[in-house]
């Protein structure tokens, strides 16, 4: 995987700053201070931006492009934990316990990053309440991901699997469930622990029974089942494994 990255560019304007969720509510002044401590980092696809081992320091939040967050054995096998986009972060758990980074990142296309370290980080949290709340909020929000993950992989089928993941990634547009990020049968099968022939397999069956069509590079569930029901069941499936 390429290691190699640009040098930082320092000064994230405001308005950036107002525009990720994880500064929701902070105050102009303390933001002021955040843009001073915060640097701009661009890195090329596949880059490896941070390792599952490696000592925790600094936070990475993602201001354009796309980063999988993932785990290997020795044998080269990966689990892909959660697909990140614009606007999430990373890298604060190991921030806030000292412990190493749980898992690796790696850039799914060109990213552009805003970093602060490790002591600017921690000085910020303590300054200001909102922050510490928006961080708390999303530490809960992928708690409770975690436990909806681990309850679909106990008790839904290939087919439920699949059908809660394109749930989860689709987004309302215009009355529409669209799913915009770029989404690889490979990842998803990574995602739900099957095979990428099972998921082809499934995601072609779902998609000529009208669950959904593919259109311009993007996923539109059209067929409201799909939407009210983490589990459809088709007539005739394939084998699940």
């Amino acid at each position: 995987m390429n290691t190699q990255v640009e040098q930082p560019r320092r000064g994230p304007s405001l308005t950036l700053l107002h525009s990720i969720p994880m500064f929701a509510g902070v105050p102009d002044s303390q933001l002021e201070q955040i843009a001073k401590v915060a640097f701009h980092r661009r890195v090329p696809r596949l880059t490896t931006i941070v390792r599952a081992g490696d000592s925790t320091d600094s936070l990475y939040v993602l201001i354009s492009g796309g980063a999988k967050v993932l785990n290997s054995d020795e044998e080269g096998r990966e689990v892909i934990l959660t697909l990140l986009g614009p606007g999430e972060f990373f890298g604060e758990m190991g921030l806030i316990d000292g412990s190493p980074r749980s898992a690796d990142v790696v850039a799914t296309e060109t990213c552009e990053l805003l970093v602060i370290t490790k002591n600017d980080f921690k000085r910020c949290l303590a300054e200001n309440f909102d922050l510490c709340l928006n961080i708390m909020k999303s530490l809960v929000q992928r708690l409770r991901e975690a436990d909806r993950n681990i309850e679909s992989l106990a008790l839904l089928d290939v087919y439920g699997r699949v059908a809660k993941l394109l749930i989860d990634f689709s987004e309302d547009e215009r009355g529409q469930r669209v799913i915009r990020r770029r989404l690889t049968k490979q990842d998803i099968a990574k995602m739900i622990g099957a095979s990428r022939e099972m998921v082809s397999r499934v995601m072609k069956d779902l998609e000529n029974r009208g669950y959904f069509r593919v259109e311009e590079g993007r996923i539109v569930i059209i067929e409201k089942r799909l939407a009210a029901s983490p589990a459809p069941v088709p007539a005739s499936r394939p084998q699940s494994t």
